[in-house]
């Protein structure tokens, strides 16, 4: 083609520029080329076409490779050979009509409508084998469905419908009469225990006073009148029960301080608040202080030590008087009396060790069998029984001399008694 700017033409190959009037077709020469032959353009893409290029142009009429627009006109170009299938299928201007409602649609707007079409018969979604129309499926998920899913009316627990009247046979929250008929309308079934333990008038109840020994039983509403009417009866009841226990107590106790009690021969015993004690001795003539027993060995004689801070006796106003004697023991029975064994007293000197040898004062006898206190003792002797002495030392130590070391430390001095028994009792 020539190229033309301003009404001067120039010539494609060398641009010079040619004179209109002396430029005139060559029919002899366009024959010439029309009838070359040649290939189709689209001959690259697969059309086998071969002809003269005269025919060309009617080829590309019909060839199969050749591009053109959707007659729909929804700008898609495509080739001849794919439009019917664009056409018919994927044209979002072409026309489909619902095969379920019938309605009429452009391409586009039936793939909006696909899946939606209140017409289109479809299973139920909670896989109950129903089969409807679209617009009837919700009904039937809400009301009808076997499957569909319910909240318990008493318990609220979800539930799939056909199983639910099997669930209020165990339902928790599910109403039930009274099983005693007392009347009232309805309860939650894991409310009957309670009910009838606390709120049922029917219920049989036994008396409070059970404990006491009471076995009456009856109605919850004639409970109030056995009340009443038992008063006296349960009082005695309660009284009897009390003084049990407190025999109970006692024995309980007994057995505790046995178990407290020391069973390896050796009593340490600390007399706190030394000072105020002293003044208390003073302020009463014969003011005994008595030490926890303990045993001379496991199963043997139960001892006890007394202290006189402010003496009797020759030692009265002047010493510490220490004494011991012979309680009741458990195991009484079973040993040798009169005792006989060596005693030893000890007041502690609570010097520090590494600043000076402690100098405790120590006394020693060895029982006289003769003296009533080393006899059997009764049954009836009590270990604070203040008329029974026991044997020991009037003058154990004086005043003047407790001063002279630390006997007397933090307002406290220890006193230690210890049993030497022969090894033959121990076996």
């Amino acid at each position: 083609s020539l190229s033309c700017s301003e009404g001067v033409f120039k010539c494609p190959e060398d641009q010079l520029p040619l004179d209109y009037a002396k430029i005139y077709p060559d029919p002899e020469l366009e024959a010439q080329v029309l009838s070359l032959a040649i290939r189709c353009i689209h001959s690259e893409e697969g059309c086998r076409w071969t002809g003269l290029i005269k025919h060309l142009q009617a080829h590309l009429g019909t060839c199969g490779f050749n591009v053109i627009p959707c007659p729909n006109r929804c700008n898609a170009k495509l080739s001849r050979r794919d439009l019917p299938e664009h056409v018919q299928h994927g044209c979002p201007k072409r026309r489909v009509k619902c095969e379920f409602c019938a309605s009429d649609f452009t391409g586009e707007a039936f793939e909006g409508h696909q899946g939606t079409c209140p017409q289109e018969s479809v299973y139920c979604e909670n896989k109950c084998g129903a089969r409807m129309m679209r617009r009837l499926l919700s009904q039937h998920s809400l009301a009808e469905c076997p499957k569909r899913t319910q909240p318990c009316t008493y318990c609220a627990k979800e539930f799939v419908f056909d199983t639910i009247q099997n669930h209020q046979y165990q339902c928790p929250r599910y109403p039930v009469p009274c099983p005693n008929q007392c009347g009232t309308p309805s309860i939650a079934r894991e409310d009957v225990p309670t009910h009838l333990k606390e709120s049922c008038n029917t219920a049989m109840l036994l008396c409070p006073f059970k404990e006491a020994g009471c076995k009456h039983r009856c109605p919850k509403l004639a409970m109030g009148r056995h009340l009443e009417e038992s008063t006296k009866v349960h009082l005695g009841m309660v009284c009897a029960l009390v003084s049990r226990q407190r025999q109970e107590i006692l024995e309980l106790r007994r057995d505790l301080e046995e178990l407290s009690v020391s069973s390896d021969g050796t009593l340490i015993w600390k007399i706190p608040d030394y000072a105020r004690k002293l003044q208390e001795a003073k302020a009463h003539s014969n003011y005994e202080f008595f030490s926890p027993p303990f045993y001379t060995h496991k199963y043997g004689y139960k001892l006890q030590v007394s202290a006189f801070l402010n003496g009797n006796g020759s030692g009265e106003s002047s010493h510490l008087s220490v004494y011991i004697r012979v309680l009741p023991g458990e195991y009484d029975n079973l040993l040798e009396w009169p005792f006989s064994y060596r005693v030893t007293f000890s007041l502690l000197d609570q010097s520090d060790p590494s600043l000076s040898k402690p100098q405790h004062i120590i006394e020693t006898f060895h029982p006289d069998p003769n003296w009533k206190n080393f006899q059997k003792p009764g049954t009836s002797r009590s270990s604070l029984d203040e008329s029974t002495l026991g044997f020991g030392y009037p003058k154990f130590i004086s005043h003047e001399d407790i001063k002279k070391r630390n006997y007397v430390r933090d307002n406290a001095i220890f006193i230690k008694a210890s049993v030497e028994i022969p090894q033959k009792i121990l076996a």
